[in-house]
């Protein structure tokens, strides 16, 4: 489906003056801070905008830490597939088969989801943050504060999911290729303890050996229940709904095995460059990672599509399209993607979340635009 960018293309790649371009564009749209940088094989160049705080208006660090939120899934689903590699996990094994009894209740049925279904997101469980913030009256900042330090075990968050009837089930003559699409952070959390059980140890510690070792992420790290990030950061900024003032939502406990990696930009784009490069997966289980299915409403592009934790979008004027996930956390947009053959990779944190606000769909569309820019050179 997506192969390498045609010369054109790649002549056309936006240099450092389109990059400080594309991150002003993104702080216009009421981003406090911006931090973009695209990576080569040749080299790579950064560009911010904006402040890392309102009170002391300093600039965003150039190695600023952030939270890269649901960018963790990526990871998650590398470590599942180099098992799979190893001949000690299959993608049709059933989640009942290593987590026995543990998706069961109001009609969900772990007989019926396969690893395969985690990890492309067609499982139809219900996303236990979805469940666990109801009708969202609690999305407030004293609310936030009261339960920022709060950790949940990931038995708690997939209980929760379970106190609700699945989305649907997948078909049980073939259930790994199902292919209705729903995002739920439980497929996650869900593949996280059976990487645990296959292996005897925790997630973090095979993310940890497998990938942030080998590759030298030196800056990239699982917070387990800790609530800060490392310095130097730029403030996380939420705008909770009905509230006109921002609050600093720096300091809370965030996912698992779903959404907790805390990097930086240049730890990121080396993640992405690895992967799509071949270093991280044999070719048939990056081939496996690349099988997608259709996507609608996840995010403010067309033509999406969702594999294996790593997403493909179409991009006009650009062979190649862009293979990315992104996260979200409280006050932090992490935006990222990369080339079909990992030559080139950007990454984008945007400290600013504005739930509701029409404000974060231009944000939204103009982070996404800088990702197409840096990797397609596309306008």
């Amino acid at each position: 489906m997506a192969g390498l960018l045609p010369a054109a293309a790649a002549a056309a790649q936006p240099g450092r003056d389109g990059l400080r371009g594309d991150v002003d564009a993104i702080r216009a749209t009421g981003a406090t801070g911006v931090l973009a940088e695209v990576r080569t094989s040749t080299g790579g160049h950064a560009a911010r905008a904006g402040v890392a705080d309102l009170r002391t208006g300093r600039p965003v660090p150039w190695n600023s830490y952030f939270r890269i939120g649901s960018d963790t899934k990526t990871y998650t689903s590398v470590v599942a597939l180099q098992l799979v590699g190893e001949g000690k996990l299959r993608l049709t094994d059933t989640v009942e088969k290593w987590l026995p009894g543990v998706v069961r209740g109001k009609g969900n049925d772990g007989r019926r989801i396969t690893v395969k279904n985690l990890l492309r997101q067609t499982s139809g469980l219900n996303d236990y943050v979805a469940v666990q913030l109801g009708d969202g009256s609690d999305l407030t900042p004293e609310k936030f504060k009261e339960n920022r330090f709060r950790v949940s075990t990931p038995q708690q968050k997939v209980a929760a999911a379970m106190t609700r009837p699945p989305l649907w089930v997948p078909d049980m003559s073939n259930p790994a290729e199902e292919t209705h699409w729903g995002y739920s952070n439980t497929n996650y959390v869900l593949a996280g303890l059976i990487i645990e059980k296959v292996t005897g140890h925790p997630w973090e510690q095979e993310v940890h050996d497998r990938i942030i070792e080998p590759l030298g992420l030196r800056h990239t790290i699982t917070p387990g229940t800790s609530a800060y990030v490392p310095q130097p950061s730029a403030t996380a900024y939420t705008r909770f709904p009905g509230r006109a003032e921002l609050t600093d939502t720096s300091v809370s406990v965030s996912g698992g095995s779903d959404g907790a990696i805390i990097s930086t930009t240049r730890d990121h784009t080396a993640f992405l460059r690895a992967l799509l490069g071949g270093r991280l997966l044999a070719p048939a289980q990056l081939a496996q990672m690349k099988q997608t299915v259709p996507v609608d409403d996840w995010i403010l592009a067309d033509g999406v599509r969702y594999g294996l934790g790593l997403a493909w979008r179409p991009v006009k004027g650009c062979a190649g399209g862009v293979w990315f996930h992104g996260g979200t956390f409280f006050g932090i947009i992490s935006e990222s993607g990369a080339s079909a053959d990992g030559r080139r990779a950007a990454s984008v944190a945007v400290s600013t979340f504005r739930p509701g606000d029409p404000g974060q769909d231009a944000q939204d569309r103009a982070s996404l635009r800088l990702v197409d820019r840096a990797v397609c050179g596309a306008g």
